[in-house]
């Protein structure tokens, strides 16, 4: 976890639990999307709406200057009333979650095609997969373009749990996609959701060259800095290891008997 504090240093922790969110108002119109969806080829995709305007950003393209942490295919802003935070899975980063207070954003950019609005698909995607977890969700407009809002159980899997209200905001970039998941206040908009949605505006995501199978997520890694902490503090282990012993200096050792 990195989060930039007022004396300008960094540091990471282990995350916490994320907080419930609130619930929809009971008079909020259910919008159902179609129960199949066959996803078109590469040429016959929607037409490409315009980004928001201010952001998120393409690394190829102008973009304000900002204090912003590293993460590989994304670049972050920090500053000191939030935490940044890479959650990583078989040694890979798979998202980054950004805290604020009770609420927090997970942000995950994937590679795209050239063309077409990857956001159209994955939202019928995500719609079906919230009805089929026992939930149900909503679109509507929002501040990147239309988004979706879900009421799902606290615990996958398990509707006995309760229901929190989340909320999907997606953004199409030159061959990239940017999805942001906002959970606890945040989910409902106003006021809690202004320091993230600020965030997820002045993200720069960086698509880089390499080919990448659309709908692959695009590299995350830890900043160098960590990296080097991390190396430090693996190497401090083993240099301490070499002088270890499992020989307990007061235990018997074996006897050996004199035959003649």
């Amino acid at each position: 976890m990195f989060r930039r504090r007022r004396s300008e240093d960094v540091s990471w922790d282990l995350p916490n639990e994320s907080e419930d969110g609130q619930g929809l108002a009971d008079d909020e119109v259910y919008d159902e999307p179609g129960e199949a969806y066959d996803e078109p080829a590469e040429d016959e995709w929607p037409a490409e709406p315009p980004r928001a305007d201010g952001g998120p950003w393409d690394a190829g393209e102008p973009f304000p200057a900002q204090e912003r942490v590293d993460l590989g295919s994304l670049q972050v802003p920090v500053g000191p009333e939030h935490e940044i935070q890479i959650v990583m899975a078989d040694q890979l980063g798979v998202w980054v979650t950004i805290r604020h207070g009770q609420s927090e954003l997970q942000l995950q950019a994937f590679a795209a095609p050239r063309q077409g609005s990857l956001w159209d698909v994955l939202r019928v995607e995500t719609a079906r997969e919230v009805r089929e977890a026992g939930g149900e969700s909503w679109e509507r407009p929002g501040p990147f373009g239309t988004e979706l809002l879900a009421r799902v159980p606290i615990e996958q899997g398990q509707p006995a749990s309760g229901q929190q209200i989340v909320r999907f905001v997606g953004v199409d970039g030159p061959r990239w996609f940017l999805r942001g998941l906002f959970i606890g206040p945040a989910a409902d908009g106003g006021e809690p959701a202004s320091l993230l949605e600020e965030i997820f505006r002045d993200t720069v995501v960086v698509r880089g060259e390499q080919p990448v199978p659309p709908r692959d997520i695009l590299e995350l890694r830890l900043p160098l800095e960590v990296q080097q902490a991390i190396e430090g503090q693996q190497a401090a282990a083993a240099e301490e290891n070499r002088f270890r012993t499992d020989l307990n200096p007061f235990e018997r050792g074996p006897e050996f008997t004199e035959t003649r």
